[in-house]
């Protein structure tokens, strides 16, 4: 296996015919992948000599259904409506099974792997995960910068606890830097064309007083300083790393790239 664009389709592939069910697709949108996620993963399984290409695959692929299996119960609002209609309520019901569904699915590939060591590894993301989650939901957060910070831990926890489990710790920093900016960047890009901005309707549940001009203002301070930061830490890795700092190089290029055409087209 290797990180090329068309081994990482390859992965993708497989991923979808896991997650691939006629009845739930029927009421349902496709579970959406997320496709840093999976490039960023691929790119530290692959470069671990220890893996045979089997175990890099299941590892890639489970770890994926987890986050699938999180992502789809995140969609379920935390708030029950009493005025929802049948079809609303079928709807809710229907993406706590599929969460359900996929997280089945992923207990099944791993106990095809008879690999107790990373079936405990990703146990253990999936509890802390769910823990943070309560704590965060009953949690007076004092300002937009404590939001992010939040935010930011909660979304890379599962992606930080495989990358200790495969090398250490040396990478956490970095890829949860990484995944955050990169996630607001892309949410950023799909709000100038849609308005539609799913970090900030989050962040206006805490604070309904937060304008549109404060929070992109911060957003912006977010991406450049992380930028920054990011970049140092990447000079700073030890050689045997070298591969995940020409990662996250192409990756910074490729957001300088999306930016300076969508200047132009505007």
């Amino acid at each position: 296996m290797n990180t090329s664009i068309t081994e990482t389709h390859n992965i993708r592939g497989l991923l979808e015919e896991k997650i691939q069910h006629e009845y739930l697709e029927k009421y349902l949108q496709k579970p959406k992948i997320d496709e840093e996620k999976l490039s960023l993963l691929t790119a530290l399984v692959d470069h671990k000599d220890s893996l045979d290409e089997i175990q890099k695959q299941r590892y890639i692929i489970t770890t994926m259904l987890v986050q699938i299996a999180l992502d789809t119960h995140e969609l379920v609002p935390a708030q029950n409506n009493s005025n929802e209609s049948k079809e609303e309520k079928l709807s809710k019901q229907l993406k706590v099974l599929a969460g359900d569904y996929y997280s089945g699915l992923y207990y099944f590939l791993l106990s095809e792997i008879e690999d107790i060591e990373f079936i405990h590894t990703l146990a253990a993301a999936i509890k802390e995960i769910n823990e943070y989650k309560i704590s965060l939901y009953y949690k007076e957060l004092d300002n937009l910068e404590d939001f992010f910070e939040a935010t930011k831990k909660l979304d890379a926890m599962l992606l930080l606890h495989v990358a200790e489990f495969i090398y250490d710790s040396s990478l956490n920093q970095l890829i949860s830097d990484w995944l955050f900016t990169d996630r607001v960047i892309q949410e950023k890009i799909e709000a100038e064309k849609s308005g539609h901005f799913p970090l900030q309707k989050k962040w206006q549940a805490y604070d309904e007083t937060s304008t549109n001009t404060f929070f992109i203002n911060k957003v912006n301070a977010l991406i450049r300083n992380n930028k920054t930061e990011i970049s140092r830490s990447c000079s700073t890795l030890p050689e045997k790393y070298s591969f995940f700092k020409s990662y996250i190089h192409d990756r910074l290029q490729d957001t300088e790239c999306n930016n300076s055409s969508m200047v132009e087209e505007g």
